[in-house]
């Protein structure tokens, strides 16, 4: 049973496949790859622009942070100038934090930078890779409407297409058809001569219609020795209907 499920399965499959094949234009999916290779260049694209959008807000959030820097070492010098040295102390605790902050962003926007570089390289690369693909596409596809119209003009020339296969059918059946009307309208034919065909519109049978033959055959037979009578003893034969 294993081995007749897997040949069952095999032959579905090559079935499918045949179908398949048959249906496959390879222009459509020429065209169709190519579009799905521009939607993936489009995909890159929108991730170099969300890439380089983070990496100009976390610049924006840099340049406040360095500002704040420069506003908290302002307020330090005011303190201690004012005597206040633990507010200078505080203002000097918040601007090492703010600084703290200043060089964690900035490894952030090293590694978006080296990010976007790569994003823009491989950009580059599959912009290459696309255009060559169009153009060997447009050959391919040149080549087979060749190729399809060569075997197209082919298969009228010698008869082998599927269109004249259904005329070259369609012609030997008219000719299988006048065969056999011919061949019945002689049999037809033939059998009346025969007299072996009734006519179903008389009302007599067969026997009916033998009698009446002999009835008018020996009618017939009367007539002439009548005919030959009158010959015999001179007289002139009387007219038909006299």
């Amino acid at each position: 049973m294993p081995g007749l499920m897997s040949r069952a399965s095999l032959v579905v499959k090559a079935k499918f496949s045949k179908l398949l094949d048959r249906a496959e234009n390879p222009t459509e999916t020429l065209d169709y790859s190519y579009e799905q290779q521009l939607q993936l260049l489009q995909n890159v694209k929108r991730g170099i622009a969300d890439v380089v959008t983070a990496k100009k807000r976390l610049q924006l959030q840099t340049s406040q942070l360095e500002q704040s820097v420069v506003k908290l070492e302002t307020q330090a010098r005011q303190a201690l100038g004012a005597g206040r040295e633990d507010l200078a102390r505080q203002a000097l605790e918040r601007k090492s934090a703010v600084q703290q902050q200043l060089q964690g962003l900035d490894g952030q926007i090293q590694g978006l930078e080296q990010q976007q570089e790569k994003l823009v390289a491989s950009e580059r690369q599959l912009q290459a890779k696309i255009e060559a693909f169009r153009s060997e596409k447009e050959v391919i596809k040149a080549q087979y409407s060749a190729a399809e119209a060569q075997v197209k003009i082919g298969e009228a020339a010698t008869g082998i297409g599927q269109n004249m296969e259904d005329v070259g059918l369609a012609v030997q059946r008219a000719k299988d058809k006048t065969e056999q009307l011919q061949a019945r309208a002689a049999a037809v034919e033939e059998l009346t001569a025969a007299g072996a065909l009734n006519d179903f519109t008389s009302a007599d049978d067969d026997i009916d219609r033998q009698l009446k033959q002999i009835s008018q055959s020996g009618q017939v037979d009367d007539e002439l020795e009548k005919i030959k009578a009158e010959l015999g003893s001179g007289e002139q034969p009387k007219e038909i209907g006299t």
